[in-house]
């Protein structure tokens, strides 16, 4: 009577251990918890012979198991890429160079943004809020990420200038499959529309690399 007692309470452990699952809002908890019910059924069905569940949940172990290293990886990637740097001479090989003259309109307001540019050489004016930006500067990234896909301002060179572009499909494709690049770019966007928020329109000054809230090699200011 003993053993059976013993057999009955590892089955409703394992059946809480799967009710519990259904709770779970995040997927580490709810697969830590799989992986507990699938022990206690693994165990129950072996002590039981209860054979399709011993075989179905011995299936099942492995496969939580996995996904459960996958998820802490995303985590840990995610979390390393907060804190790390990414160097614009990684990103120069999806990147063309291009050269303008001063004067010449580097984007217009409303036109499609299908691109994104790192200022390498010469100053640049964001005319909407009369903002005149250095070399080290990532330009044209919000109209890249935003839903509309449509320029918010326009942008003309002060100076001749040296710039690089990247094109808004690979600066996409590399924002799912480098974190570092991804987060970089998120931090510099919320970064900017704080910073055009606070900014006075009657000002215009030059912004270097070291307004901004994020680096990208050397630190970067977006637009």
């Amino acid at each position: 009577m003993e053993t059976i007692f013993w057999i009955d309470m590892v089955g409703w452990a394992a059946s809480a251990a799967v009710l519990a699952t259904f709770c779970m809002n995040t997927m580490m908890p709810l697969r830590v918890l799989a992986i507990i019910s699938n022990v206690l059924f693994c165990a129950f069905g072996a002590v039981a012979h209860i054979f399709p569940v011993l075989i179905l949940h011995a299936i099942l172990l492995p496969v939580n198991v996995v996904r459960l290293v996958q998820i802490r990886r995303l985590v840990h990637r995610m979390q390393a890429a907060e804190n790390s740097e990414l160097s614009i001479q990684s990103l120069l090989p999806f990147m063309s160079r291009r050269t303008l003259k001063a004067g010449d309109i580097l984007v217009r307001k409303g036109d499609e943004a299908d691109r994104m540019f790192y200022l390498m050489r010469g100053n640049v004016e964001i005319q909407e809020i009369c903002k005149v930006v250095g070399p080290g500067t990532l330009v044209g990234e919000i109209g890249v990420f935003a839903r509309n896909r449509t320029r918010m301002a326009t942008v003309v060179c002060d100076t001749d200038c040296e710039v690089y572009e990247l094109s808004d499909i690979k600066a996409k494709e590399l924002y799912f499959q480098n974190p570092s690049f991804g987060y970089a770019v998120l931090q510099i966007i919320i970064g900017r529309l704080l910073e055009n928020m606070n900014l006075s329109t009657g000002s215009t000054h030059i912004a270097g690399p070291a307004t901004s809230a994020t680096t990208v090699d050397v630190q970067l200011v977006s637009h």
